[in-house]
């Protein structure tokens, strides 16, 4: 699959692609526009999942119990950000046939290089610790398993993955879609019992200076930001795309880009609605009766029931929390396998990579769970944020970088107005996350 000349702008000829298993496996026929658009939609799925795993609970549950509605602007903010980014990440795997990791490893010096791997690396591991957290409080919360027992259940979901894996790319997907839709089915059933004021969720959308000027709103809304743009989706995203067989020609390229754009931004409109209804749903029940100190999933879980009076309430929510944490797993796998054989060009077996991931995320949550208890796996779920948002930067700066770059895309070189808005967005994040470090470290909050 390798290609025995480098092309313009790279120095080296294109590797093996990563997930070789399912390289251009997925036909893309002619037709109608929407059976073109179905062949392209799946991977944008797998990269929402990133935007509303159980790391993203904490941080949306304070917003809302503190503050209302307030911080749903800074959601929406995130969202669109995350559609910009996930659609460069897509044209570059799409335009080159290339990786981001793959591209970072061509490109850099091997030494940077194999630091953005490292980091590359603890970031995936912080992300699944949040998901092996995530799971481990859905199960002691549905059927009363104890934290260090449902850390170690959570160990068994690497059968899962392999087994969906061999049976094809189209089948994890569609479980996937599935996991998306149970999510979003649970939250519209709890909006709905909770009862929020429509008025006021309207204007939440609305950017307000207060969440600038106040040092508690910027915090949290932060915070936010951190949790939901991934720093390991760009990486998975720029693979991913590859799974369908478009035409390598430029208009083939070219509709591909555009469908995949299409795909990811619907994908991540669900990720926008479920992560804005943790905070509706935490503004209508918990702000509204004066709860304003609820942060923590287990506290949201105790209070649901009784502050709806809806037996089941809390259920439900633990179920989506479940689905979610579930969910992160299977594409946190994937990534791990694209960033190590695209910054190394070493290939593992699939059980044996997830296992070392696993085994890297499980030892510091069941520690922490067995000497801390579940108020010690709260405060282990936003440090595991914080790492994603340090290693953030490492990712989008050579993703907006190589899109920018004539010698490396071409004529889907991006246009100057894209170039600036994506710069200031790698900017901005890269300012929001120094600013939460400096408070974290600080011991301002």
């Amino acid at each position: 699959m390798a290609t025995s000349v480098a092309g313009p702008g790279w120095r080296h000829p294109r590797l093996t692609p990563s997930l070789a298993e399912v390289y251009r496996t997925i036909p893309v026929r002619g037709g109608s526009w929407w059976k073109k658009a179905l062949a392209f939609a799946g991977p944008g799925y797998l990269v929402a999942v990133g935007y509303m795993d159980p790391g993203n609970w904490a941080t949306d549950l304070a917003g809302g119990a503190r503050f209302g509605y307030t911080l749903l602007s800074v959601i929406l903010l995130s969202n669109l950000m995350a559609i910009l980014l996930q659609g460069l990440a897509a044209k570059l795997g799409i335009v080159t046939g290339r990786d981001l990791a793959q591209a970072c490893r061509d490109h850099y010096s091997r030494p940077v290089s194999l630091a953005l791997w490292v980091i590359c690396e603890i970031a995936i591991a912080a992300c699944d610790l949040a998901e092996v957290i995530g799971s481990a409080i859905a199960l002691n919360l549905l059927f009363g398993i104890p934290l260090p027992w449902g850390i170690a259940i959570t160990a068994l979901d690497v059968l899962l993955v392999l087994y969906l894996q061999n049976r094809g790319f189209r089948l994890l997907e569609a479980l996937v879609i599935a996991l998306i839709a149970t999510i979003a089915g649970c939250f519209l059933f709890v909006i709905i019992i909770s009862g929020p004021d429509l008025l006021a969720v309207a204007s939440g959308f609305i950017p307000r200076p207060t969440i600038l000027q106040d040092p508690d709103k910027l915090y949290i809304a932060i915070g936010i930001l951190g949790a939901t743009v991934m720093p390991h989706n760009l990486y998975l995203h720029s693979s991913i795309v590859q799974t369908r067989s478009y035409e390598e020609s430029a208009a083939g390229r070219k509709e591909a880009v555009q469908f995949a754009f299409l795909d990811s931004t619907v994908a991540l409109s669900f990720a926008l609605f479920i992560n804005a209804a943790i905070l509706i749903v935490a503004a209508a029940t918990f702000h509204r009766a004066g709860q304003t100190g609820v942060a923590e999933i287990q506290d949201a879980y105790k209070l649901l029931t009784p502050l709806l009076g809806v037996t089941g309430a809390s259920a439900v929510f633990a179920f989506a929390l479940l689905a979610s944490g579930q969910n992160s797993t299977l594409t946190g796998t994937l990534a791990g396998q694209i960033v190590m054989e695209g910054f190394l060009n070493i290939r593992i077996r699939p059980w044996l990579r997830r296992l070392i991931t696993r085994l890297i995320a499980i030892v510091p949550a069941a520690l922490t769970a067995i000497f801390f208890g579940s108020h010690g796996t709260a405060q282990l779920l936003i440090l595991s944020q914080v790492i994603l948002s340090l290693q953030l930067s490492f990712a989008v700066f050579p993703l907006v970088k190589f899109t920018s770059d004539r010698l490396k895309m071409g004529e889907f070189v991006n246009p100057t107005w894209l170039k600036v808005l994506a710069y200031t967005v790698a900017v901005a994040i890269a300012g929001f996350n120094a600013w939460l470090l400096v408070q974290i470290f600080g011991g301002l909050h």
